[in-house]
């Protein structure tokens, strides 16, 4: 029954040639009886479907009466042996005569047959016709979007490129990200050690000069003249100068002796002459606020130097005020509010070109009302013999004791090291105007003229509290009369 249903489905819309030739295959070939149990069923609602489908008279296909000729004779020998062989790649399901088992449509392109003897094509062809093949082209509607297409052979589309940056030359290639090399830290240098490096070009100077005087020579009133000439060009002033010269004539005299030697004994006189001015700053805090007043020319640091100190005291626990005094140059003041907020100290400033003297009077009233320890003012740098510059600070000391007869408690001179002899001068001055009782020594990095302090003290007497080499809060530190003298002759 099933092969009568199948031969009719197969002879319909055909002309009788076809069917004479089918039939006279079949007889030929016995061996293709097995053929429908391979092939796929046809779904039971196709018989319905036909009338809809298909005319019922439709127009004889041109080209079958000329191909079955030529192919019939040809293929036959071929096909007979091929039908068992393929029949195995897709295992044919046992189907019950009396209810056949329906195949999805979406595997019947999937059943790989051998080629048909009618149709040059394949069995499945051939079975299917027209009908069938018009089925088939509507099982291949994608079932995804509309928009999105499957690729041939099942293919994988390729993922998207990564997101980065690409270089464009002959083509286009993904640009490699180098790494960036991790800089070991350097290991922090000691405070000695950061000395030295500010005092090298002073030291690298004198060892070279006193090399030269001392090589193969003996100590006589010429080489110790031109020794003398030595330290002055070194701005370590006249008295140093005669104290180092006393001392290496006094046991050395008439011999030969190493510039070794002779920086060595340097360095102790230099200690000698710093000694009593290296103090540290003391602050009397039964005068609250502890003013300190920071005065000097342009250029020396003042304002620097104060951000650095009200760093360490506020670190000691210390409540701090800064004033702006500096009211004629405008990044003093936003200088010294940075250095404020940096250090947690309230500043009190005024419009620029304001009064100075007025602006350190109501800083004092707004520290003793904040209960500051201590109120540091910030002043214009004047030179020396700038007669109103210098009366004007000389106006705020006088306005600062209306408040406090003792104020300002601390007079801080700020004094560049690069200036040479002209700060011998300036020292004077301020000491006399504005009544200076200690130095901060700066900018000592970087200048061969280090020497200089010596002179100051050896001069005034006065105390050197610190001494800077550098930007940092840490580059300003206290003091040290045997640490400068080795640095400055270059004696480890």
């Amino acid at each position: 029954m099933a092969l009568g249903f199948i031969k009719k489905m197969f002879s319909f819309g055909k002309k009788e040639e076809v069917h004479e030739e089918a039939s006279a295959l079949e007889g030929l070939t016995p061996e293709l009886a097995p053929v429908p149990e391979v092939s796929l069923e046809p779904e039971p609602d196709i018989p319905a479907n036909i009338p809809e489908e298909i005319p019922a008279e439709p127009a004889p296909l041109p080209d079958v009466p000329a191909v079955v000729p030529e192919e019939v004779p040809a293929e036959t020998p071929q096909v007979v042996p091929e039908v068992p062989e393929e029949a195995p790649v897709e295992p044919a399901v046992p189907v019950e005569p009396e209810q056949p088992q329906p195949v999805p449509p979406a595997e019947v392109p999937e059943a790989p047959t051998p080629p048909s003897p009618l149709r040059g094509g394949s069995v499945g062809e051939a079975e299917r016709g027209g009908v069938l093949a018009a089925s088939s082209t509507a099982e291949l509607t994608p079932s995804g979007p509309a928009d999105h297409l499957p690729l041939a052979g099942g293919e994988e589309p390729a993922p998207a490129a990564a997101p980065g940056k690409v270089t464009v030359s002959k083509a286009v290639e993904k640009k490699t990200e180098i790494a960036p090399v991790e800089v070991a830290p350097q290991p922090k240098l000691s405070w000695y050690q950061r000395l030295s490096q500010g005092l090298s070009r002073s030291s690298r100077d004198l060892r070279d000069s006193i090399a030269g005087v001392f090589t193969k020579r003996k100590l006589d009133d010429d080489t110790l003249q031109d020794l003398e000439d030595v330290l002055l060009q070194a701005d370590l002033g006249m008295e140093t100068a005669i104290r180092v010269t006393d001392a290496l004539a006094s046991g050395r005299y008439g011999k030969e002796i190493s510039g070794e030697e002779v920086r060595a004994v340097m360095a102790q006189e230099i200690e000698k002459v710093l000694g009593p001015v290296a103090r540290p700053l003391e602050l009397d805090l039964s005068h609250k606020p502890h003013v300190i007043l920071v005065v000097g020319v342009n250029g020396t640091g003042k304002t620097t130097t104060i951000g650095k100190l009200a760093a360490k005291l506020t670190d000691g626990g210390l409540k701090v005020m800064l004033a702006a005094g500096d009211t004629f140059r405008a990044a003093a003041i936003e200088q010294l509010k940075i250095w404020g907020e940096r250090t947690g100290s309230p500043v009190v400033s005024s419009k620029l070109g304001a009064d100075a003297a007025g602006l350190a009077f109501d800083a004092f009233e707004k520290a003793k009302e904040a209960g500051s320890d201590v109120l540091i003012i910030d002043t214009a740098g004047r030179l020396q013999n700038k007669t109103e510059l210098m009366a004007e600070l000389e106006k705020i000391v006088r306005v600062l004791g209306k408040h406090d007869p003792d104020a300002p408690h601390t007079v801080l001179q700020t004094v560049d090291a690069t200036t040479g002899q002209n700060a011998l001068n300036q020292v004077e001055i301020f000491r006399n105007i504005a009544g200076v009782n200690g130095l901060v020594m700066t900018k000592l990095d970087g200048t061969a003229r280090g020497g200089i302090l010596v002179a100051i003290a050896a001069k005034h007497k006065l105390p050197v509290y610190f001494i800077g080499v550098g930007e940092q809060v840490e580059d300003l530190e206290p003091f040290s009369a045997g640490d400068f003298a080795k640095a400055i002759a270059g004696v480890n």
